[in-house]
């Protein structure tokens, strides 16, 4: 699918593109494309000289190779943007081309941050002048996307605090609280990872001299964003951290509650399994034969001494 957009009084406005020569007769911006179609790259690379790198190209190349220039002098950037889909957060990565004043992102997924762009740039006439700025926009936006996650991910986890800090905590709450816990450290990673690839990238265009005065003060800014989202993650981290011990411990609390019951049991019964083992000891000499009282006395030594024990442990308070 390719969605074309061109500049109109500093507004990002879509053409609706269903064959080539729809292609051929906009001068776009922005040229994006979602799960395209080999005649949609074609029409692409005809048209404009571009080679789009195939999926697997883009995803698995090299950290270290992600912003580079061709030997054509059009400059690459692979970027990592967050995805939502039925609550699961992953990330995508998008290649983006910036040629022949155009700028032509590559991706897989329908991306959140790039539909906020396009409703903002309607919204807010004069802010995108060429297709340098819809780059930046596209990585500001996802910086503020990112402090929008960031600050679901602090609600989730007050809702957590409040279920794992109270009176009582069974093994099931438990369960579910570590399953949250878990899911949104692995986000809040997602996001460090992915401002530290915003952060690459819009570095990568500073020092290319592409920007001009404006728009690298605009990057500044958004370098400014991502370090003060960096304390937000580094404060995350540590609540994640301290909730993940609390619930371990009460869980490790819970389970001593079971071994406690064992260990008192144990040592209760075990003076009546001493007498029965005593009484049960001589064989030739048995005293119910000569004394009618001996099983009664057997069998009342055994429940006091059963008896005995527990009514010292809770003396103690060691069964509160």
């Amino acid at each position: 699918m390719i969605n074309v957009f061109v500049l109109q009084n500093g507004r990002l406005n879509q053409v609706n593109i269903e064959s080539r020569s729809d292609l051929e007769n906009v001068a776009p911006v922005w040229v994006d494309l979602t799960e395209a179609t080999e005649n949609e790259r074609g029409w692409i690379k005809s048209i404009y000289g571009v080679i789009l790198p195939d999926e697997d190209e883009f995803s698995d190349i090299e950290a270290s190779a992600r912003y580079f220039e061709a030997e054509n002098g059009d400059l690459h950037l692979r970027t990592d943007f967050l995805y939502e889909e039925n609550t699961v957060t992953s990330t995508v990565t998008v290649a983006f081309i910036l040629a022949r004043n155009i700028l032509f992102s590559i991706h897989a997924e329908y991306l959140p941050v790039f539909r906020l762009v396009r409703m903002r740039a309607r919204s807010r006439p004069g802010s995108i002048s060429d297709y340098r700025d819809v780059l930046l926009d596209l990585y500001e936006t996802d910086a503020e996307y990112s402090a929008d996650v960031l600050e679901g991910i602090y609600q989730r986890l007050e809702r957590v605090s409040h279920s794992v800090l109270k009176k009582s905590l069974t093994d099931q709450d438990a369960a579910d609280a570590l399953n949250i816990i878990a899911n949104e450290e692995d986000l809040n990673g997602r996001i460090r990872r992915n401002m530290m690839d915003t952060r690459r990238a819009v570095s990568f265009l500073m020092r290319g001299r592409l920007l001009n005065a404006e728009q690298f003060e605009d990057a500044r800014q958004i370098l400014r964003d991502i370090e003060s989202l960096d304390g937000h993650t580094d404060f995350l981290s540590d609540k994640i951290n301290f909730l993940m011990d609390a619930t371990v411990g009460f869980i490790n609390i819970n389970q001593n509650k079971i071994i406690k019951i064992f260990s008192v049991a144990s040592v209760a019964f075990l003076p009546p399994t001493l007498i029965a083992s005593i009484y049960g000891m001589n064989f030739r000499l048995m005293p119910e034969l000569d004394w009618a009282f001996g099983y009664p006395l057997a069998i009342g030594l055994m429940v006091a001494s059963a008896i005995t024990p527990f009514w010292y442990f809770r003396h103690r308070g060691w069964l509160n």
